[in-house]
């Protein structure tokens, strides 16, 4: 069975409806990921932690967005991407509105955690979506435009810093729980019917149960799986260390507090337009440049910050978030490609899941190499080889066009 005319026109405007929903979604996501942090300061000034008791409230949340991805992605190869998107997005909009009313520190790590199952169910199956929106080959453009959503809504997060008075942090989570809501409803009544079950555009035998591991593995899946796999834990772990010590990094090497913050800013703006541009290259004959540019690029920023103080590393930072977003997008593009649409929920929740768990690593090495009297140099330094090994392994997975296996 072919699929429907609607997710086969490049022109058609359910496209681009399907595309623009999954953006508002990232956005969404973005934003709340980063809402703890944004809040971490009104917080703190009203209930006095432990620095054990904020750093897991910190953590909650990734720790939720592991199991939820996971979880998330195999439910939506059996009940199908649409309604296991608007759930996703309904709990963590939630559980994040609850947080604006919690009274004290355990609530707090608690409903974070909850709003993590959320997050995590929904990056697999917004980027799933947007890989089949057009019913054929995953479209690098499509999942980079899907997920500059995410640094977009991290840098508005970002900006509430300065907008908002401190003591005004629950209002961060009431705008991270509205807005995810809204987007629910929204998808609820505009995403098209087809994506009800992804069976609906396959031919009948293709719609039958999978298993995870068969999903995973089977029909010489197993290499490329690991190799995946690898880059994606390594890529995440870079971006969150820095996304939680790259003002601090900053600092140290020259730059004032509010320039590091706007740095920060930059670095999120930086990703959104270097991710979009080499996921544009991808679906033209300059993909193998795209390809090259992002993993090159990231290892030799990193070593110019490194060795670089003043000024000039703002502008580092924001070249620094297009390297390592844009690789973030082509290993999404690789994953959405080399999985088929039966089984891509979970091959991606897993493959999230994964890279979750680098988002755990990566701010906690930061801070043992930190605590044990290392430098910020020492820290950049520290993530060249995982750079390069990460690059390497997209490198390996996307250097060919998905036509060519």
């Amino acid at each position: 069975m072919a699929a429907p005319a609607m997710l086969r026109s490049e022109a058609s405007p359910s496209v681009g409806l399907i595309l623009g929903l999954c953006f508002l979604a990232a956005v969404c996501e973005g934003f709340d990921v980063q809402a703890a942090g944004v809040a971490a300061g009104g917080i703190a000034r009203e209930f006095h932690p432990a620095p054990g008791a904020l750093g897991w409230f910190f953590s909650a949340a990734n720790i939720g967005l592991l199991i939820g991805a996971v979880i998330g992605g195999r439910l939506s190869d059996r009940l199908g991407r649409k309604s296991v998107l608007i759930g996703s997005l309904a709990i963590f909009g939630l559980f994040s509105l609850i947080t604006a009313f919690v009274g004290d520190m355990q609530g707090l790590t608690i409903v974070r955690l909850l709003t993590g199952l959320g997050l995590g169910g929904t990056m697999p199956n917004m980027i799933a979506t947007a890989a089949g929106a057009r019913g054929g080959l995953p479209k690098g453009g499509d999942i980079a435009f899907t997920y500059i959503g995410m640094p977009l809504g991290g840098a508005v997060a970002s900006l509430l810093v300065v907008l908002l008075p401190v003591e005004h942090w629950r209002q961060v989570f009431i705008i991270g729980g509205v807005t995810p809501l809204a987007t629910a409803v929204a998808m609820a009544m505009f995403l098209p019917a087809v994506l009800s079950h992804p069976s609906k555009t396959l031919p009948a035998a293709a719609g039958v149960p999978v298993g995870a591991v068969k999903a995973l593995f089977g029909d010489g899946r197993l290499p490329r799986t690991l190799v995946l796999w690898i880059g994606f834990f390594l890529a995440v772990l870079t971006l969150h260390l820095l996304l939680n010590w790259l003002p601090l990094l900053l600092t140290a090497q020259g730059l004032t507090k509010s320039q590091a913050a706007l740095a920060q800013v930059g670095f999120n703006v930086g990703g959104a337009v270097g991710a979009l541009s080499v996921g544009r290259m991808l679906d033209t004959r300059l993909r193998r440049l795209g390809v090259a540019l992002c993993v090159i690029a990231l290892p030799g920023v990193l070593l110019l910050l490194a060795l670089v103080h003043g000024p000039a590393t703002a502008g580092l930072a924001i070249v620094l978030g297009g390297a390592i977003l844009a690789l973030q997008v082509v290993l999404f593009s690789v994953a959405g490609a080399f999985y088929p649409e039966r089984v891509r929920g979970t091959g991606l929740g897993v493959t999230v899941g994964v890279g979750r768990t680098g988002s755990i690593v990566g701010p906690l090495l930061a801070g043992i190499l930190l605590a044990a009297g290392g430098s910020s140099v020492q820290v950049l330094m520290g993530l060249l080889p995982m750079a390069l090994v990460g690059g390497a392994c997209a490198a390996f997975l996307a250097w060919r066009a998905p036509s060519e296996g």
